[in-house]
């Protein structure tokens, strides 16, 4: 039993806290149940085998030392590297946006001697959105609508950020007649980088012009027949990759949400996440080879090993199925007439997943790294 005092109201007491002190408020909170837990656990057990688990908590809390050490060198790695990337990025950004011309080759000389001059483009024209279209996760955002305002897009950056803990994505675009905005952001604030646990994500408000947004359509209903009264207008939501910029909302502590509305707003979270990651992490570091395509190849041949074991599995599925009409049929046969034995017709096995302790299963899902 536990006294008056214990009892506190979570809401009330997170609602008055920053909302940087709310993550570890949480992890003091579930770091204390759990130290409940293994007290109890620990309690249950036998002198001897109490000594034995102290013994390995030992060799744990040395593993942490050093995986702690790990994650330290590591950060201290990938900041020296990102900063050896970036005049590569800037090189890049030149070319595409034709600020650098490259030098012809001599087999491009000859070719151009040979036809007539035209008027060329400046850079490589359309360089992110067919590197955007060419991703499988970021290709499902882009609809046929916004993909003239992407051509304007001249280049697309990411930095980490220390206060709170997460990453920036910065998306910069030329003038162009939908947005004003020259620069859109996308910021990403995590409790635990390395679970990754999101907290919430933040975008950019985009200044549309007027009758150019992009995130709405218009829709346009007619009046009832004889009558003098004129079409009536209304927006509604529709599809768009700049949506992007605008993240789900996360409730605040002491808002009311039910199970199924939650369970909605985790996966809007964890898909927005996957998009922000698939551009951090495939698209910004190997953006030429998405926008020639060689990059889906490697993506493809992970794809097709997945689906030839779907493929295999329906095969098999489908000849079980078969058989098991054709055993329907002959036990039906055999029940009429009790003359003719059952088909000698010898069943196919089936290929089967084995996982774990040799139960049938899917592949597991791609762990994806931080």
């Amino acid at each position: 039993m536990s006294s008056d005092k214990d009892n506190f109201n979570l809401a009330d007491l997170t609602s008055a806290l920053k909302d940087e002190d709310r993550a570890g408020l949480m992890n003091a909170l579930k770091n204390k149940l759990m130290a409940g837990q293994r007290s109890d656990v620990l309690e249950s057990l036998t002198p001897q085998v109490r000594n034995r688990v102290e013994a390995l908590k030992d060799i744990q809390g040395k593993h942490d030392e050093l995986e702690a050490k790990f994650r330290e060198e590591r950060a201290v790695l990938e900041a020296k590297y990102e900063k050896l990337y970036q005049p590569l990025y800037t090189k890049r950004y030149e070319i595409v946006n034709g600020i650098t011309e490259v030098e012809p080759t001599p087999e491009d000389t000859k070719m151009d001697q040979g036809e007539e001059k035209i008027a060329e483009e400046k850079g490589v024209p359309s360089f992110w959105l067919t590197a955007l279209k060419n991703n499988d996760v970021t290709s499902e955002e882009v609809t046929e609508r916004d993909e003239e305002a992407l051509k304007y897009l001249k280049d697309i950056k990411w930095c980490k950020t220390e206060e709170p803990k997460g990453f920036k994505l910065e998306f910069f675009f030329d003038s162009n007649p939908y947005f004003k905005n020259t620069v859109l952001t996308k910021s990403y604030h995590m409790i635990d980088e390395d679970d990754p646990l999101l907290e919430k994500a933040i975008g950019t408000e985009i200044d549309w012009y007027p009758g150019k947004c992009l995130t709405q359509k218009i829709l346009k209903k007619k009046p009832k027949k004889g009558s003098n009264a004129k079409p009536i207008t209304k927006m509604e939501d529709c599809e768009s990759f700049f949506n992007f910029f605008n993240p789900p909302q996360v409730p605040e502590e002491d808002e009311d949400i039910d199970e199924d509305s939650a369970e909605e707003l985790q996966n809007l979270m964890e898909q927005d996440y996957d998009i922000g990651s698939a551009i951090r992490e495939k698209i910004i570091p190997h953006a030429v080879s998405w926008f020639t395509g060689e990059a889906m190849e490697g993506e493809e041949f992970d794809l097709d090993d997945d689906e030839d074991d779907d493929i295999d599995e329906d095969e098999d599925e489908d000849e079980e199925d078969d058989e098991d009409e054709e055993d329907d049929e002959e036990d039906e046969e055999d029940s009429k007439t009790k003359k003719k034995p059952s088909s000698g017709r010898k069943k196919g096995g089936r290929s089967q997943v084995v996982v774990g302790d040799g139960q049938q299963g899917e592949r597991p899902p791609e762990c994806k790294q931080q």
